[in-house]
C-alpha cells in the first residue's frame, strides 16, 4: 500500500537547483502575503525551461522500479500497466516538450501581408506569457501520466505550479516532483500540497490564475463554483461514458480482445474505458460469443473505494430493470462485501436508460443494439458525457462516422492507447469537462495571450481633425478595397 508523503515534500527551495537569474529579473509577490516568494523558473528563457524538462525524461525512466512500487495499489497490481500506461507516455511528453515546446511558445509576428491598409506602419507581435500560479488537482487512477503531463506543460509555459495529489497518490506524486526538481526545476516553482480537499481550497483562496482538474464531474462543478468568485479560468478533465461503436465490417474476435483490454485496464478505472458497446443486429450473435470467449479466464478485479458506490448503484439499476448479463453479474453483494467484481457486460440496454449514461470507474459496460448507423451516432451524441469514443470496422466508413460524433477524441480501430500521444490534445465536452491538456493546444492553454502593437511611422490619420468630404472619400476607398 502507498504510505504517507515523504519528508521531501516539506523541503525548502535548494538554491543550487535554481537557474541563474540576470540583473533585470525580479521577484513575484503573492497577493495577500507579507513576504515575497521567489519564482525564478518563470524568469528564464522558454528554451531553457523546455531543455530542463526534456532532460527529465531520462531521469524519469531511470526510476521505473521505484515508480512502479510507489504506484502500486489494490487496483494497480501489474507493474507492466504502470510502465506502459504511465511511465512511458510521460517520458514521451517530457521529451516532446524538450524538443518542441520552445517553438510552440515562441512569439508570433503578424507580418505586412494581409495587414489592413489603414494600419500602415503598424507591426504586431503575439506573445504567450505564463498565467502565473497554476494549481493542478491530480487524479488517483493515473497519478503519474495524467497529473505529470499537466504539471510538465504548466512548467514549460513558465508557471509557478502547485500539485494537489489525490489521496493515496502522495508517494507517486513525491517521486514525480523529485524527478523534476533533480532535473533542474526550482523547488520554489514546483510545490506539492497535501492531498486534502482543504489544501486545494486554501490554495485557491490564496490566489491562483488557473486551475487544472482531473476528476469527477461533481468535483469539477465544485471547483468551477469556487473559481467563479474570482473569474479564475479552469481546465476540467472529467469522467466519461465512452462508446465503442462497432460497424458491420468489424472483426468480432478483434473487437472482443479490445473490449477485454479496455474494460480490465487499471481494474476498470480508466476514464476512456468502454462503457457502452453499440453493435449492429447483424453481428450481435457473433460478437457476444466472442466476448464470452475473450473473458472466459478473466479474474475478478478490485474496485477503488472512490468508485465503488457508483458501481454498486449501476449494478442495482441493472438488477431492478431485470437486465441480463452477457458476462459477470448484476448482483452487487460481492462488490459491497469484498470490493471486488468480475468484468460485467449488461445486455438489453437502450440509449434512454440511465444505466447507459453513467460515469462508472469500474469494469462495467452496457451492450446496446442498433439497426442503422444513424441510431448509433445519435445514441453517442445524446449522452451528456462527451469524452471519447472508438469506432471499429472498415477504416473509410469509420472515419465518416467519427466525424459525426460529438466527443473530444475518437479512436479508429483501436481503444484507449492512441490517446496517450503527447503531440495531440485531449479533452472532453459536456459533462466530461472543457479545455484541453497535452499537445500544442494543451501547452498553449497553459499561457495567456499578449498582443503588442508597435507604430513604426508618424502617420496617424486618426489624430487629424475631421474634414468635410472624409465620409465620401472613405466610402469610396472601402468600396475599392473590398470589391468582389
Amino acid at each position: 500500500m502507498i504510505g504517507d508523503s515523504p519528508p521531501a515534500l516539506n523541503r525548502e527551495p535548494a538554491l543550487n537547483r535554481e537557474p541563474a537569474l540576470n540583473r533585470e529579473q525580479t521577484l513575484n509577490r503573492e497577493p495577500g502575503s507579507n513576504r515575497e516568494a521567489v519564482h525564478p523558473w518563470g524568469l528564464v528563457t522558454t528554451r531553457q525551461r523546455c531543455r530542463v524538462l526534456g532532460k527529465a525524461a531520462a531521469k524519469w525512466v531511470q526510476r521505473t522500479e521505484v515508480l512502479c512500487e510507489r504506484s502500486a495499489s489494490d487496483q494497480r497490481i501489474d507493474p507492466v500497466e504502470t510502465l506502459t500506461a504511465e511511465i512511458l507516455p510521460l517520458a514521451a511528453c517530457l521529451r516532446w516538450l524538450g524538443r518542441r515546446g520552445h517553438r510552440v511558445l515562441a512569439d508570433r509576428k503578424a507580418g505586412v501581408w494581409g495587414r489592413p491598409p489603414w494600419l500602415w506602419g503598424v507591426r504586431h507581435r503575439i506573445r504567450r506569457v505564463a498565467h502565473g500560479r497554476v494549481l493542478v488537482i491530480g487524479t488517483w487512477n493515473y497519478p503519474l501520466f495524467l497529473t505529470g503531463a499537466q504539471v510538465a506543460t504548466s512548467l514549460a509555459a513558465g508557471n509557478q505550479t502547485f500539485i494537489k495529489p489525490a489521496p493515496g497518490s502522495e508517494a507517486a506524486t513525491a517521486e514525480l516532483a523529485d524527478v523534476l526538481w533533480s532535473a533542474g526545476v526550482p523547488e520554489a516553482s514546483l510545490r506539492v500540497l497535501d492531498s486534502s480537499v482543504d489544501a486545494a481550497q486554501q490554495r485557491m483562496r490564496d490566489g491562483v490564475e488557473l486551475v487544472v482538474l482531473t476528476g469527477a464531474s461533481e468535483t469539477g462543478r465544485a471547483v468551477m463554483r469556487t473559481c467563479a468568485e474570482t473569474l479564475t479560468p479552469t481546465i476540467i478533465e472529467a469522467g466519461g461514458c465512452d462508446a465503442v461503436l462497432v460497424l458491420e465490417s468489424a472483426d468480432p474476435k478483434r473487437v472482443a480482445q479490445m473490449l477485454r483490454f479496455g474494460l480490465m485496464l487499471n481494474s476498470g478505472a480508466t476514464c476512456i474505458g468502454p462503457r457502452r458497446i453499440l453493435v449492429p443486429s447483424s453481428i450481435e450473435a457473433a460478437l457476444t460469443n466472442a466476448i464470452r470467449d475473450a473473458f472466459a479466464d478473466a479474474q475478478a478485479l478490485q474496485v477503488h473505494p472512490a468508485a465503488r458506490q457508483s458501481a454498486v448503484d449501476t449494478l442495482d439499476l441493472a438488477a431492478a430493470a431485470k437486465l441480463s448479463c452477457l458476462i459477470g453479474s448484476s448482483d452487487a453483494r460481492s462488490l459491497r462485501e469484498t470490493g471486488t467484481m468480475p468484468a460485467t457486460v449488461i445486455q438489453g440496454v437502450t440509449p434512454e436508460m440511465e444505466i447507459a449514461k453513467r460515469d462508472v470507474f469500474a469494469p462495467i459496460a452496457s451492450l446496446l443494439r442498433y439497426k442503422h448507423i444513424d441510431e448509433a451516432v445519435q445514441a453517442v451524441n445524446d449522452c451528456p458525457y462527451g469524452l471519447a469514443a472508438s469506432v471499429l470496422g472498415d477504416r473509410r466508413e469509420a472515419e465518416r462516422v467519427a466525424a459525426s460524433l460529438n466527443v473530444g477524441a475518437v479512436t479508429i480501430n483501436d481503444i484507449v492507447v492512441p490517446t496517450a500521444d503527447p503531440r495531440v490534445p485531449f479533452g472532453g465536452r459536456g459533462h466530461s469537462g472543457h479545455g484541453v491538456t497535452r499537445g500544442v493546444e494543451g501547452l498553449l492553454a497553459m499561457t495567456r495571450v499578449q498582443t503588442i502593437a508597435t507604430r513604426r511611422t508618424n502617420w496617424l490619420p486618426h489624430l487629424q481633425p475631421r474634414r468635410e468630404g472624409d465620409l465620401k472619400m472613405l466610402t469610396k476607398v472601402a468600396k475599392m478595397l473590398y470589391r468582389s
